[in-house]
């Protein structure tokens, strides 16, 4: 049976009637507080279980694996809706439908999937990726965690780095080597409690967001555990993709909020005997945002249209993510300059929102990263990054 979700998806009226309903319950529940909870840096545990009593969470996930089967275009959205009621709630839409989440229900056997997608879905469980570590960022295949048989069991060593929600996670999906070369990457679920496992003291980001070092000293998980084992790696960068569209969404969607709150500070702040919105410098600013925001949401729009299996093709994600990067960046940022010292309080979501959209100029793949990848599709080749002896 079609779920009313997954008819939304092509039906401009039942997704409008969606939206409708998550916009009276994001002001009515989520704007309270807003403010104060985007400056806590701990994880909204009573937002995540409002969030999943909604049916907001696994979006995308099949009904028969406990989530909504709706389309991605619904997924973006309702999150960029949330995002402009309440950002901190958008990123815990983030964790449950386009984060590591994606790639473990797409990957998990039945019984992982019963094992955790019921508490992930109810907002009582969280899942954080450990990909990066001290010498692998962006050059992901250099990973060293390894992941060695011992009968049943595997033991895992190595450290992970600026893990999403991994002071707060209760399961963690971890990319690990099982041997060497790229085709022996995997990735295996790690339970917080699993002997072996120690989470670092918290550190914090700019925007306040905190993650901690995962250190695994000969960690003991059973086999059934993995994920993706030896050749899993494609498979499992495929998900970025999603997770991409959630980064680029929620980009967009702080940078809308901050334009929309200087828009109004504008229109009625008085200096020289008249309003802001009066001045052409001021004018030229708001434009320039606006272009950039439509352009950068057409972008997105297109990557989302054209997904084939809930998967958008990596070239549209890249552009998209890129577009929407700058553009919320940039409307944040015009907006905080445009509303002066009150931008720059933290009495103000837009200080809030132009240091959000920083980082994610920086998570799910860097600028730089996006433009390498640009390239390589405008020539028709690859263009190594790694050096040659």
């Amino acid at each position: 049976m079609t779920s009313t979700l997954d008819r939304s998806a092509d039906d401009d009226l039942a997704r409008n009637e969606l939206l409708e309903s998550v916009n009276a319950f994001a002001a009515r529940h989520l704007a309270p507080g807003a403010l104060e909870r985007a400056h806590e840096p701990s994880y909204s545990w009573d937002i995540a279980a409002q969030l999943g009593e909604q049916g907001l969470l696994g979006l995308t996930i099949s009904e028969q694996d406990g989530g909504q089967g709706a389309g991605l275009a619904t997924a973006v959205a309702v999150i960029q809706a949330v995002a402009q009621h309440c950002p901190k709630s958008a990123d815990i839409l983030q964790a449950g439908n386009f984060g590591a989440i994606r790639t473990f229900a797409q990957f998990a056997t039945p019984e992982q999937k019963a094992a955790y997608l019921p508490d992930l879905l109810a907002g009582r469980g969280l899942l954080s990726l450990g990909m990066s570590e001290p010498e692998a960022g962006s050059a992901a295949t250099e990973l060293a965690t390894s992941a060695v048989e011992d009968g049943d069991d595997l033991v895992i060593n190595g450290t992970k780095i600026w893990g999403t929600h991994s002071v707060d996670a209760t399961l963690y999906l971890v990319y690990v080597r099982f041997g060497p070369g790229t085709r022996n990457i995997g990735s295996v679920l790690v339970e917080r409690g699993d002997h072996g496992l120690e989470v670092g003291k918290p550190s914090s980001y700019m925007s306040g967001e905190t993650w901690a070092q995962l250190y695994f000293e000969d960690c003991r998980i059973p086999k059934s555990r993995i994920l993706l084992g030896p050749g899993g790696f494609k498979k499992q960068m495929s998900g970025f993709n999603v997770e991409r569209i959630g980064n680029a969404s929620r980009s967009l969607a702080l940078g809308r909020l901050a334009f929309d709150l200087a828009r109004e500070h504008v229109s009625h702040r008085t200096q020289f005997g008249r309003t802001l919105n009066e001045f052409q410098g001021v004018q030229w600013a708001f434009a320039e945002a606006a272009v950039a925001l439509d352009s950068a949401d057409a972008l997105l729009a297109r990557a989302v249209a054209n997904a084939e299996d809930g998967l958008p093709s990596a070239y549209e994600t890249t552009v998209a993510k890129y577009a929407a990067n700058t553009a919320g960046f940039k409307a944040a940022d015009a907006a905080m300059q445009m509303m002066g010292a009150l931008g720059y309080s933290t009495e103000s979501l837009v200080e809030y929102c132009q240091r959000r959209t920083r980082g994610w100029m920086i998570a799910g793949g860097s600028l730089e990263m996006m433009k390498n990848r640009i390239a390589e599709e405008i020539f028709g080749r690859r263009f190594p990054q790694r050096a040659t002896s």
